[in-house]
């Protein structure tokens, strides 16, 4: 059964990272979304949980000798959202990274709340 999930991003963080990219970088980034969206359980090679976050997702993509990395979360089940892309040059996925998709997944859930409320008080 094919999933049919959309992907959204949310601020600028990953476009500022895939325009930074190049070509055939950026094809290989197409190509995993195209699973992300379209394949039901998605292999852990290509998107896995981060261990110790809330619904944290990495979207995992090799290319040549690189790891490239996009923090993602899921919204209502269909929907992925997109924040930070970076290059992993480690083993360790650097702090700072992990440390701006969670303040970008949760700046995300407050603005959904907020436009929620906003639209009740009409």
């Amino acid at each position: 059964m094919n999933a049919h999930r959309q992907i959204i991003f949310y601020e600028h963080y990953f476009t500022d990272f895939y325009l930074l990219q190049n070509e055939k970088v950026q094809e290989k980034i197409e190509y995993i979304f195209k699973i992300v969206r379209t394949v039901q359980n998605v292999p852990k090679k290509f998107l896995d949980h981060l261990t110790g976050t809330n619904g944290l997702f990495e979207i995992r993509i090799e290319f040549e000798s690189n790891i490239y990395r996009v923090f993602c979360c899921f919204d209502k089940g269909n929907l992925v959202v997109l924040f930070n892309g970076f290059h992993k040059k480690t083993q360790k996925t650097p702090k700072n990274e992990i440390n701006l998709a969670l303040k970008l997944k949760d700046e995300y859930f407050n603005s959904k709340k907020l436009e929620n409320n906003g639209k009740r008080k009409n």
